[in-house]
């Protein structure tokens, strides 16, 4: 720290608090080295709050305090200095309360105006709308970035499937601080460090083993013993319950400015709250919530996502996040009219275009919602295939065939993830995948001009499979060019949980029988160039993102590798089927 800091600011650290069952957490206190009374600026997190020590992510706690504010940021229970024991499920209904009792505490502190605010990413952003719901009467205003709604819709499954991926990966990491709790003996601690290590470095062959209930890393060393219940209690909303935002909005009353990324894990999370915020507040304040969306993954505020660069105005120091969120609180936490309730809701990046454009609605209201239909001779395999997309409705067409081989998925490669390096986050070159023989490809002819695409994605697919259940998944793919099949964005359906979203129960399908899947690829915003190609991918697995489905119709994480079924997987796409992506055309003149 800088002389010239450290005279600026007051710094106190592992200062406790007392929850109301006993346990005491911890936290570090940052504040402005004068007289006078502040409002709070709090960060709850996971992830060891010493670790930056002056900045964490989107926020820079210097800076803060210089713009006279306190900022408080703490280990959350069973965290590193805090008390307690961490699990996903079990801790998680601790987290309203903790933060409830902390913000109350942090309000009554003698250098505290009394008014608080809540900053944070992923798991923080999680923290905030739980004690969010509690109401708080010193809490103000938040800003919840990268942050789920629905934990089945891309926290723990999506579609139906799990996310394997980033479960094993998160949780593994997770435990590296958990592990030291778990055992006295210093050589016992050491060992068993040492090979969740180990595992984290060998996920990406680890996770091949079937079955999941006995995947190793899960099994030995104490580690994630919960994960192991997902396989066992599949989608089970009330065990969740703690963990998700539906049906809740109408009890929050704090305004929150939520941040995304078009490559983010919980990019939907984030559009969904921002819009239940909007409409089903519960304060004239909450309704006043805003939305910023960048081309970023996940905890990664760049300009660079995969291969692509998007150019330096993406980035989030260029666009000032910071600046931003101190705006935000200035306004709900000190009063000041500084003009930014006035300002447009939604900030959105147009990749393609890579500008930020100023957005009143989401969706916008001038969306002009657009069916590309499938085409092809029944030959739609790989890139050397004969598949099309195009406006025009299709007549009587030859299906598309693929087998669907549980033992030799399609690999992950980018994409919406927060996975292992190996796998890549962000935009990626397709063709790789795109040239196996189990992924349909269906492309338009080179475009004439500018599309631009911009909004909720959705395929509808007419599919049968030779098997009682199986997956479908779907992506969005801008063509430069030179060919690189640059990934925008993509989703999955499990076929027994094709009509969840109607509020059915899970059932498996006829063998042989056609039925229409809707699979939601989320949202994204990308200007299809002149000179550019847009293609849909059709396959049946991203693995090891989502898991495998053995074909079998048995419960999650119960397969052995002898009892994996090969599915034969029909595409159809005639004037009775009537397969297509349903693109969000923003006009441009």
């Amino acid at each position: 720290m800088s002389d010239s800091l450290e005279k600026q600011m007051i710094a106190e650290f592992n200062v406790p608090v007392e929850m109301r069952d006993g346990i005491v957490l911890r936290a570090n206190i940052y504040r402005p080295n004068q007289e006078g009374k502040w409002p709070v600026l709090l960060h709850r997190h996971p992830y060891n709050k010493d670790n930056p020590p002056v900045s964490f992510g989107l926020y820079d706690i210097s800076r803060a305090v210089r713009q006279g504010y306190v900022v408080i940021v703490q280990d959350t229970r069973g965290r590193f200095a805090s008390e307690g024991e961490w699990e996903l499920i079990s801790t998680s209904r601790h987290e309203a309360s903790d933060t409830y009792e902390t913000i109350r505490w942090a309000s009554t502190l003698p250098y505290s105006s009394g008014e608080v605010g809540l900053f944070g990413e992923s798991y923080s952003a999680f923290v905030q709308w739980a004690g969010m719901l509690q109401n708080p009467q010193e809490l103000k205003a938040a800003t919840p970035s990268f942050s789920w709604s629905d934990p089945f819709d891309g926290l723990m499954y999506r579609g139906g499937a799990l996310e394997l991926g980033f479960l094993a990966y998160w949780q593994l990491g997770m435990y590296l601080d958990t592990l030291t709790r778990l055992y006295s003996d210093e050589q016992e601690r050491a060992a068993a460090l040492a090979q969740l290590i180990s595992d984290i470095d060998q996920l990406k062959k680890e996770i091949k083993a079937l079955p999941l209930k006995n995947f190793a890393p899960f099994a030995r060393n104490k580690v994630a013993p919960l994960i192991l219940e997902h396989f066992e209690r599949g989608m089970d909303q009330a065990y969740v319950d703690a963990l998700s935002l539906k049906g809740k909005y109408d009890k929050i009353t704090v305004p929150a400015l939520n941040i995304a990324g078009w490559y983010d894990i919980f990019l939907q999370g984030t559009i969904e709250n921002f819009l239940q915020m909007r409409n089903k507040g519960g304060s004239p304040e909450a309704r006043q919530s805003k939305l910023v969306i960048g081309p970023w993954m996940h905890l990664d505020h760049s300009h660079q996502a995969g291969d692509i660069n998007f150019g330096l105005a993406a980035n989030s120091s260029v666009v000032d996040l910071v600046g931003l969120q101190l705006r935000w609180f200035d306004h709900f936490l000190k009063g000041k009219d500084n003009g930014i309730i006035g300002e447009a809701p939604v900030k959105l990046f147009v990749m393609g275009e890579n500008v930020w454009r100023d957005e009143y609605e989401w969706p916008l209201a001038r969306t002009i919602y657009t069916p590309y239909y499938l085409h092809s001779q029944g030959h739609a395999n790989t890139l050397q295939g004969d598949g099309v997309l195009s406006t025009i409705m299709p007549g009587q067409e030859a299906a598309d065939h693929y087998t669907y081989d549980p033992l030799n998925p399609v690999i992950t490669k980018g994409g919406s993830i927060m996975m292992p390096p190996d796998f890549g986050s962000g935009a990626f070159d397709q063709r790789e995948i795109e040239s196996r023989d189990d992924v349909l490809v269906y492309t338009t002819p080179v475009l004439e001009e500018d599309i631009e695409v911009t909004g909720p994605v959705k395929v509808k697919l007419w599919a049968s499979s030779s098997a009682s259940d199986t997956d479908f998944v779907a992506r969005l793919v801008d063509v430069h060019p030179d060919g690189y099949a640059q990934n925008l964005t993509d989703g999955i359906i499990r076929a027994r949980y094709r009509n969840a979203a109607k509020g059915e129960a899970p059932s498996l399908i006829e063998p042989g029988k056609a039925y229409l899947y809707e699979i939601d690829l989320w949202s994204t915003s990308n200007l299809f160039k002149k000179g550019h190609r847009i293609r849909l991918d059709i396959t049946s697995s991203n693995f090891p993102r989502w898991d495998r489905n053995p074909n079998t119709g048995k419960n999650f994480g119960e397969d052995q590798a002898e009892d994996v079924v090969i599915a034969r997987q029909t595409i159809f796409h005639d004037a009775e089927h009537p397969s297509s992506i349903i693109l969000p055309i923003i006009p441009r003149r």
